[in-house]
């Protein structure tokens, strides 16, 4: 809509002070002819004023205007709990209706924006005046006509006042769902996000009904704990109390532990019906016995090693005196400590998580039934690594002991004296204890030579390293629930000397420590997914070529296939982008993974239900209304001035601005052409006329 207005300005030709000084004496000498009497007096005076009126330059200005359009937004609640039931349907329908009643008016600008997530794309909020802010930002104020929301009336933003985020205009909110909904959900009230393994941990629990609860609903409950997928334990509880449960965590790392009660029928939603938490397991410090046969350039290695890992306890001894060596020297004489073999092989064998024989070799310092505790110890769960040089070749090789129904490999009595460089076998270029190690990526590796090696027969298990030839270089093995590795050579300190360069003896030896002790990240068949934001990241190690597709289970129930994509050999990659928050579940083959995207008490399922309740003292403020829509038609629009209601029993009222933007002005000097010039003639040719007579 387009007006013109007419006003008028000056456009002097000379500075106003002189002009000023031109109208005192205009004025000056016109009272005194006036007063004087003389003929035409009057006339003069007029001729004068004129004179100084056209040094002003009167103009007219004509102004061409038209009415700029106030801005109104609808903001729309996209979030998951948005989703449940036909929410999203009735949200759809009524912004339909209302984008079309809006296109009658051409005095109202709609902006239409969805949220459902924060700012920083977490998924897990409804930060709907977060969005009406963004939406406005580049309006002024006075244009702003008002908004109206769509939603379920759950939202996380709420400000204490309307003035506070610098809006005055009218905020309608239009609530999803109905008034007859319930819902029961469990939440955690108190969990640590750490936690020791193997030491029990206390946590609570409360169960929550909400909404118009069926009779018959408010009885004791069965609740569940599940860790990383199993059950672990079962409980009752009472709505709206508030219950410990202890649990202990087994495995270090990441933990997902769950409590899920059953749903209710027809209750609004089973996704709050699991309470979810991510523990992170902290394992005591490993403790390993580390016991070297005679000292050797190698052995400070091993020593230096574990003992600058701060998550190892080492016990080390080494063999000087063996019971042979008989010198006379009186025992009372001796410095050395007595090997107390009973203590750590029998009595407390069980409290160690790695043994490492270091050139160790049997020269009767252990009894022959103690090399059948260290099976036997293995068998169990134990790990047992043997270090091996020229003795394990010999006659009092520990491969001559009982202990050889533990170990990977028995030797032939060879041993090769030749200079050779240690390479990975194709198993050893997908296991996890020698994958990607530092320069094997080129022929020759990118480290120093070795000079020797055991020869070896009936070799089992898996040779991730090789020396000179095919001949076995590193064996690792299992033996019943514990694991076994075998190093066939005593010369890896040449590495950590920088011979020839060196070469990545610190991550190998880490790695198969680690590796003996069951190190989830060193499994060689492992299923694992980690969430950063909403992306996924399902990763797959295997000693295989290939893998299967990944079945994927999603909090909502849906069932996806992903193809894994080869990394690396033996390491294979997917990414899962998804707008779900919760617990996703995936299978491959035999192994299954739990993985939560999103934060595990989100704000988005603490209430489900919906509600009018939230919304009502902000929009109160503004003078708008909240209503529910249910299936029922969206109300109508009116405009309305900024001093009348802004709604009624079945209309939503808008404000209308007064703004106007400036299309063009003309302008007109009053005494300028031919208007000027007839307007001086007209005065001075009086004058002369008066004058005349």
């Amino acid at each position: 809509m387009e007006t013109n207005a007419l006003s008028l300005t000056f456009d002097p030709f000379l500075a106003w002070w002189l002009i000023a000084l031109a109208g005192i004496g205009a004025a000056a000498l016109g009272g005194a002819i006036i007063v004087m009497g003389l003929r035409g007096a009057w006339l003069r005076t007029l001729a004068a004023a004129c004179l100084v009126l056209a040094l002003a330059n009167p103009v007219i200005l004509n102004e061409e205007r038209a009415s700029l359009p106030t801005t109104v937004a609808m903001v729309l609640d996209t979030s998951q709990s948005q989703r449940l039931g036909d929410r999203l349907d009735q949200m759809d329908t009524a912004a339909a209706e209302l984008e079309a009643t809006f296109e009658r008016f051409p005095q109202f600008d709609l902006r239409i924006v969805e949220t459902g997530a924060s700012a920083t794309g977490a998924n897990t909020e409804t930060r709907m005046f977060e969005a009406l802010r963004a939406a406005l930002r580049d309006v002024p104020p006075a244009q702003v006509g008002g908004a109206v929301m769509i939603t379920d009336g759950q939202i996380h933003d709420l400000p204490d006042s309307l003035a506070e985020l610098g809006f005055d205009a009218p905020v309608h909110g239009l609530i999803t769902g109905s008034e007859d909904e319930f819902d029961r959900k469990i939440e955690l009230v108190e969990a640590p996000r750490f936690a020791i393994v193997g030491n029990p941990v206390e946590m609570s629990y409360r169960v929550t009904d909400q909404g118009a609860m069926p009779a018959g609903t408010n009885g004791v409950v069965d609740v569940e704990l599940f860790l990383n997928g199993e059950l672990h334990a079962t409980a009752q509880a009472a709505p709206g109390q508030t219950y410990p449960i202890e649990i202990e965590l087994d495995r270090g790392g990441a933990n997902i532990v769950e409590l899920r009660v059953a749903e209710l029928d027809g209750e609004l939603t089973g996704n709050n019906n699991r309470a979810i938490m991510r523990m992170e397991g902290i394992r005591e410090n490993l403790r390993v016995l580390l016991v070297s046969g005679e000292p050797h350039s190698g052995e400070r290695t091993w020593r230096n090693l574990l003992k600058s890992d701060a998550s190892v306890d080492l016990v080390h001894f080494t063999i000087l005196r063996p019971p042979e060596k008989q010198d006379g020297t009186p025992i009372n004489e001796l410095s050395l400590i007595a090997f107390p073999t009973r203590e750590l092989f029998v009595e407390r064998i069980e409290d160690f998580d790695l043994i490492i024989f270091d050139r160790y070799q049997n020269r009767n310092v252990l009894p022959t039934l103690y090399y059948d505790f260290i099976a036997e110890y293995v068998r169990q769960g134990g790990a047992l690594l043997v270090a091996s040089g020229p003795e394990y070749a010999g006659a009092n090789s520990v491969a001559r002991t009982p202990l050889i129904s533990a170990l990977p490999a028995i030797p032939t009595g060879d041993v090769a004296q030749a200079g050779f460089f240690p390479r990975l076998t194709d198993d050893g270029a997908r296991h996890p204890v020698t994958r990607d190690l530092e320069g094997a990526g080129s022929e020759p590796p990118q480290w120093g030579r070795w000079f020797r090696t055991v020869d070896v027969s009936n070799v089992e298990g898996t040779t991730v390293m090789r020396a000179a030839g095919e001949a076995p270089l590193l064996v690792l093995n299992t033996y019943g629930e514990g694991r076994v590795g075998l190093m066939l050579s005593d010369h890896g300190w040449l590495w950590a000397r920088g011979f020839e360069g060196g070469g990545p003896h610190v991550g190998l030896y880490r790695r198969l420590a680690h590796w003996l002790m069951k190190e989830p990240e060193l499994e060689e068949e492992a299923l694992t997914a980690t969430s950063e934001g909403d992306v996924l990241t399902i990763r797959r190690q295997t000693m295989a070529e290939t893998v299967g597709l990944v079945t994927v289970t999603t909090p909502s129930g849906e069932t996806l296939t992903i193809d894994l994509i080869e990394q690396a050999p033996g390491l294979f990659e997917a990414e899962l982008q998804t707008d779900e928050i919760g617990l996703f579940n995936l299978e491959n083959g035999d192994l299954t993974a739990l993985a939560h995207v999103g934060q595990t008490d989100a704000p988005e399922f603490r209430d489900m239900i919906s509600t009018t309740e939230a919304l009502a003292e902000t929009v109160r403020e503004g003078g708008g209304t909240v209503r529910r829509i249910g299936d029922g038609d969206a109300p109508s629009i009116l405009p309305v001035r900024s001093t009348a209601d802004a709604a009624g029993r079945d209309w939503l009222g808008f404000r209308t601005s007064a703004e106007t933007e400036l299309r063009g002005v003309s302008r007109q000097a009053l005494f300028g052409g031919f208007l000027g010039l007839g307007l001086m003639l007209l005065a001075i040719a009086s004058m002369w006329y008066r004058e005349g007579r």
